[in-house]
Formats: structure tokens, sequence, C-alpha cells
């Protein structure tokens, strides 16, 4: 791969793993994959859901709710979630076989209490940066690929944001796994047709 591109790599921690608070079926499927894929590529990212212990997403911050009830928040509709990713806990940390270690970035996001954040670019207000824009832009990081947990949702927002911003995108589609929520899985598909984000092979990736 060249000097422009980067594999950013999407939340590939204990809690979105088998045995997690917040599994995604076969998450730890990617694993190998990821480690692979990695070795091609200079540039690598590493991102990672980081949230206090009383983050809005939560449930249990919602009386009365539970996991996959829908809220109305200040910026819109949020799925509320199982307690996940909590700063410093064992859940929060990495697969412990996922192993890149010439990743040059580790962005945390959902860190603000109030609001969620499945992208890797801005958080759930769609204004709000995480900063990784502004890192691939000054290292001139132009083409992104995109791999990890979960497919339909950190995953999609992610591919939008970086479509938007004009980046070339593509997402490692063998490298993902979904949740599929309320049909989640199908609609990140017409989405990415529609906006021509293209969806390729690891193998492909060269």
């Amino acid at each position: 791969m060249g000097d422009s591109d980067v594999l950013v790599v999407v939340d590939i921690q204990n809690d979105f793993c088998p045995g997690g608070s917040l599994a995604v079926p076969r998450g730890d499927e990617v694993v190998p994959v990821v480690n692979r894929l990695a070795g091609r590529f200079k540039n690598v990212v590493l991102t990672q859901d980081w949230h206090p212990r009383d983050h809005l997403s939560f449930a249990s911050a919602h009386a009365g709710k539970r996991p996959y009830d829908t809220v109305t928040v200040a910026y819109g509709p949020q799925i509320l979630w199982p307690d996940h990713c909590v700063q410093g806990t064992p859940g929060a940390e990495f697969h412990k076989s996922l192993n890149i270690p010439h990743a040059g970035l580790v962005l945390r996001k959902g860190i603000h209490r109030a609001i969620d954040s499945y992208s890797t670019f801005y958080e759930n207000d769609r204004k709000t940066p995480t900063g990784l824009l502004g890192y691939l832009r000054e290292r001139g990081l132009t083409r992104v690929f995109l791999a990890g947990l979960a497919f339909d949702f950190c995953v999609r927002y992610s591919a939008d944001d970086a479509h938007r911003e004009g980046l070339a995108v593509a997402v490692v589609e063998d490298a993902c796994r979904g949740i599929d929520v309320d049909g989640s899985m199908a609609a990140t598909r017409r989405a990415f047709a529609d906006l021509d984000i293209r969806c390729v092979s690891a193998e492909a990736v060269a």
C-alpha cells in the first residue's frame, strides 16, 4: 500500500467479541484477518470505544429502559446498549490477539457522557469531531480502508463520514462483522450502494 493509504481498525475490543457485554456475533474472527491486512499498510489507526460509567447510550442510565430500546436525545434517536467499553475496564481493552505494533495512533471515542460516537470521525451529533480527520489530513492520508466492529454501526458511520469529507474509502468486508439490529445490515449495504462506497475483500487489498 502507498504512503497516502491508511487502514482504520475499528473497535476490536473485548466487549465487542464473544463473551463481552455487547458481543458482535463471531467478532473475534476478524482478528487474524486484520492482523494480516495491517501488515500491508505503512499507516494504521486503531480506534477504541472509551465510555464513562454513566454514559448516555447505556440502558442502565435510563430508568425503565432496556438494551436495544430507542430514546430521543438532544441529537436525535439513540439506541440504548448494554454497558460496554467502560474506561479502564477489561472490556474496553483490545482483543488479546490483536497484534499491530506499528499502528501510529490509538484514537478513543465516545468519551463524552452526553453523546455517543459510532463514527471514528464525528460523534453522533454529526458535528463534534474526534480529531481523526485532522490527523489524516496533516499526514497526507487520503485513501481510507476500514475494518473491524461492527460493520453496521461504527464501520458504517465511519465510511459515511470519510466519504462526506472527500476521502476515498473502502470497507474490507471480510475483516468486519455486524450486529444486525432491526435490519441494520441491509440498511448499511443500501447506504454504501447509494454512496458508491466500495466493499472489498482483504485478499483484494494490495
